[in-house]
Formats: C-alpha cells, structure tokens, sequence
C-alpha cells in the first residue's frame, strides 16, 4: 500500500453527497438513500472523516458526539476496490485519535455486520441497548 495516495479528511466538507451515494450502492443498508437525503445527513453530523484514494472517495464514516460524555459511529465504508488493504483499519484509528474524539469516554457503533472488524479497534459487544425503529431496516 502507498500510504502517499491515501489522503486522509476530517471534514463534512471533504466530502460530495454524489460520491457518498456511490459508495453507499455497496451497502445492503444504504442503496436507497438519495442526494437530498445525504446531504442533511451531512449537515447534520458533527464529524465525518473520509478517505481518498487518487482523488476519489473510497472511505467514509461519521459520529454523532456531544463532545464530552458519548459519541456514535455511522456508516462505515470502504469501496470494495480498497478493503483489505487496511484502509478502514486506520480511517477507524483516524477517528478514535482525532483531538475532538480522543477524550470522549463511551463510543458505540451499531454496525453489526462490522462487529468482527470493529473488535480489532477495542470495541465489544455489551447488553443493554434499546432502539426506537419507526422505518424498517433497509435490504434493498
């Protein structure tokens, strides 16, 4: 891997609603999200941090924070032409190191199909969660 290709962000704005939409078409969870709907979802996230790769986008995740006591990940992704290659292994290290996270004391993840990769960087699995689901779940 040629670490000088892989550029690393730490900003909403690094990041256009037409390429995270072609990233999320490799997602079962996410295919069906339109630009409108990601960019409020942009808008509204505290922090995102993306990857680049020659220029393109090909890795992307976000948190919901309140800076202080609690912090969530969403939406990892990593193009399929780049996983492997430890991509997402450090844009999760990225995350976790970046000053504005590093001192937050809990950070969830409800990425369960990520749970066996998510367990590398320090995550487990703990009892306890309750969720309000008003839409199903995508599988498109």
């Amino acid at each position: 891997m040629d670490d000088f290709t892989y550029v690393f962000y730490d900003s909403k704005f690094a990041v256009r609603p037409a390429e995270l939409q072609d990233l999320y078409r490799f997602t079962h969870w996410g295919k069906s999200r339109s630009l409108d709907q990601i960019e409020r979802m942009l808008a509204g996230s505290n922090l995102c941090f993306s990857v680049r790769y020659e220029s393109k986008l090909v890795a992307f995740c976000r948190m919901l924070t309140d800076f202080v006591f609690r912090g969530s990940m969403w939406d990892i992704l990593v193009h399929p032409d780049h996983q492997g290659k430890g991509i997402g292994t450090r844009l999760i290290s990225y995350t976790l190191t970046h000053p504005a996270v590093k001192d937050i004391p809990i950070i969830t993840s409800y990425s369960s199909d990520l749970a066996p990769f998510l367990r590398h960087s320090g995550f487990e699995n703990r009892e306890g969660l309750m969720v309000l689901q008003r839409v199903p779940i995508e599988y498109s």
